[in-house]
């Protein structure tokens, strides 16, 4: 009977943080730790598209635990591909975006009210 090399698949795991100059472990847990994050945001957002709501909030939580990984592999990183400050940036712009629309919103219905 033969064992799995654990030694192998721990360096292989290990050095996959090596280019970018990240703890694949810390990695790993924010990527792993963010999905029932992200099932509870689709799951309000589905309950917000069925009470016909604003699904701003929702979108944006799924987006933030989508790239909360990706974050951390910008602050504490090096040779991030371009790519991942793309993805962030947009989600980041759409994040200012749907927030602005709010705040228009709002200041519109509290002007109807007056």
């Amino acid at each position: 009977m033969s064992f799995p090399d654990f030694d192998g698949l721990y360096e292989w795991f290990m050095g996959l943080g090596e280019p970018y100059g990240v703890n694949p472990v810390i990695f790993g847990s924010i990527y792993i730790g963010a999905i029932p994050f992200f099932w509870i945001a689709l799951g309000w957002l589905v309950r917000n598209l069925k009470q016909k709501k604003s699904v701003a909030g929702p979108v944006i939580m799924a987006c933030c635990c989508a790239v909360s990984a990706y974050v951390y592999l910008i602050i504490a990183g090096e040779n991030v591909p371009l790519w991942v400050y793309f993805l962030v940036a947009l989600i980041v712009v759409y994040a200012v975006y749907s927030t602005l629309q709010k705040v228009k919103q709002k200041k519109l219905e509290v002007s109807r009210e007056a």
